[in-house]
């Protein structure tokens, strides 16, 4: 009787490192050269103007000064007290503009997440013309901002509008209280198809087999996606809801493509109304020290969005 062994195949030792010594030295630098152009353009592009925004702030730059401007008089926080002055006119409308934008915020970012997640799930299985339907849902996403905005004011007009004319009515949409729905349902009609696209393609990521077994369970169809979509959807929300927040929040071509520089005072949100100080009141400093209010406020939003997000993740 006669046994035979199995010899393990022999190590193969890596191949020696052949280059010179001196070109390995440099190598370690070649990811800093490749990063290197993107942090020249992220510091001209966003970081150094907004710290010379926030330098702008404390000096009373306004037109007088506009050829001579390094000779702006220092202001301190005076540009901070003027805006956080309620009891003032530009106090006062600056926390009307304010509150208008974070309602139309609000607004926004729930009713498009609900169309977003509605079109995910309704998409999800497959069917005839499902990568049509897929398709034409992300066309006002695809449309640049100025066409699709231009479109709805034409269908907004009172005249000859389409929405009159379908309607039968004869509504001043683009006038007192109804300019701030007309400007919010053409900002969500662009935005919610970025909702649809990111919550499809984090919809695909759940297997079948996830929702088979809490059918089996007794798991009603409420609790699967109570509990299994939106609890896998949680870290995705988390982005979605930042991202959509940050950018209703500073949307500035809707009111501004819609109503120009001076939109009633129902659309008064807060970029054009800084945009209003700056270039059409010619106070830089104030427009600056508004901006800047409103940065930190995004900032505290998104740290809050996202402990908020985080619970919800767990808690899942």
């Amino acid at each position: 009787m006669t046994s035979t062994t199995t010899q393990a195949p022999p190590k193969t030792e890596p191949p020696p490192d052949t280059a010179p010594r001196k070109y390995r030295r440099h190598f370690r630098y070649v990811p800093y050269i490749l990063i290197a152009p993107a942090i020249v353009f992220e510091l001209l592009i966003h970081v150094i103007p907004m710290i010379t925004g926030i330098g702008i702030s404390f000096f009373g730059l306004i037109q007088r000064y506009l050829r001579n401007w390094m000779n702006a008089p220092f202001a301190g926080l005076d540009n901070y007290k003027r805006a956080v002055d309620t009891g003032s006119p530009i106090g006062a409308e600056l926390l009307q503009s304010f509150l208008i934008t974070f309602g139309y915020t609000v607004l926004t970012v729930g009713i498009s997440w609900i169309l977003g997640i509605g079109g995910a799930v309704a998409l999800q299985r497959a069917f005839r013309g499902r990568g049509f339907l897929r398709g034409f849902f992300l066309v006002p996403y695809a449309l640049p901002v100025f066409a699709g905005v231009i479109t709805w004011s034409f269908m907004f007009q009172r005249d000859n509008g389409l929405i009159n004319h379908v309607t039968g009515q004869e509504t001043f949409w683009l006038t007192g209280s109804n300019a701030f729905w007309a400007m919010l349902i053409a900002h969500i009609w662009r935005t919610w198809p970025f909702a649809f696209l990111m919550l499809m393609a984090a919809l695909q990521s759940i297997s079948n087999d996830v929702y088979e077994a809490a059918s089996l369970d007794g798991a009603s169809s409420w609790d699967q996606f109570s509990k299994i979509t939106l609890g896998i959807l949680a870290p995705v929300n988390k982005v979605l809801f930042t991202t959509m927040f940050l950018w209703s929040f500073n949307d500035f071509a809707t009111p501004f493509v819609m109503f120009g520089a001076l939109p009633p005072s129902s659309a008064d949100i807060a970029a054009i109304h800084i945009y209003g100080s700056s270039f059409v009141n010619w106070n830089f400093g104030l427009g600056s020290a508004m901006s800047t209010m409103v940065l930190i406020f995004l900032a505290i939003m998104t740290f809050v969005i996202g402990k908020t997000m985080n619970k919800v993740s767990s808690d899942a």
